[in-house]
């Protein structure tokens, strides 16, 4: 899942913006999930917060409340893996943003070929996160990418016969069995179950009374068997 995450008070170019990622996402089959506001207001500082996969921004600087430099800034002290591109009509900016040092991926004017070097931005956006440790896979025509350090765990649901893979933010199933889905993940993936693997970087704790094992994120599951609970000790 893709999250385009935009802010900009003139209607106008937030509709360009929509188009643009629209036409461009439909081609690629990918899906992808449009956040669109007029002002860095209070639904927007609640995105900001979400923990959510792969956030593309697309931010104007100026807003009637806030500066989207100071936005990228906020960005920035939390999350250095989001994109970022600047989107504004004011060019004199640029030095101001440069000298921030965002380690953003585009400055772009609004009045000097704003809907070519858009969908470029776009496209080198995907780009960069295609390099990304992922699993991908296709559910019901649409192609699924998952950041392999945003997963905590992958369990069997015999009644459904799928795959779960839990991350922070959701559930996705699929019909590959956790076999073939061992093959495609990294070494930090280990089977504390036969039917759960377990992603070790985002481990805090295990109880091994309770057969326990703690999230980062405060979740919790108790699917470790004697005969693999030593990777977690």
């Amino acid at each position: 899942m893709i999250n385009f995450i935009v802010c900009d008070d003139d209607k106008k170019y937030r509709n360009l913006v929509e188009t643009i990622i629209t036409k461009y996402m439909m081609k690629n089959e990918i899906e992808y999930k449009l956040h669109v506001f007029d002002d860095y207001n209070k639904d927007f500082m609640r995105t900001l917060e979400t923990k959510m996969p792969f956030k593309i921004y697309i931010l104007d600087i100026e807003a009637p409340t806030r500066s989207g430099i100071d936005i990228a800034r906020l960005i920035r002290n939390k999350d250095v893996d989001s994109i970022l591109i600047f989107l504004t009509g004011h060019q004199e900016l640029s030095q101001v943003v440069i000298r921030n040092e965002f380690l953003f991926l585009a400055f772009i004017n609004k009045f000097d070929d704003c809907e070519n070097r858009l969908k470029n931005a776009i496209d080198k956006s995907l780009k960069i996160l295609k390099t990304k440790k992922t699993i991908k896979f296709k559910d019901g025509g649409t192609t699924y990418t998952i950041n392999l350090d945003d997963i905590l765990y992958i369990t069997k649901d015999s009644i459904e016969r799928k795959s779960i893979i839990k991350t922070d933010f959701a559930k996705f199933g699929l019909t590959k069995p956790l076999t073939e889905i061992k093959k495609l993940l990294t070494a930090n993936f280990v089977q504390t179950h036969r039917a759960c693997l377990v992603n070790l970087k985002r481990v805090v704790s295990y109880s091994k009374p309770k057969k326990l094992i703690t999230f980062d994120n405060g979740e919790t599951i108790d699917l470790v068997s004697r005969k693999y609970e030593r990777v977690l000790m």
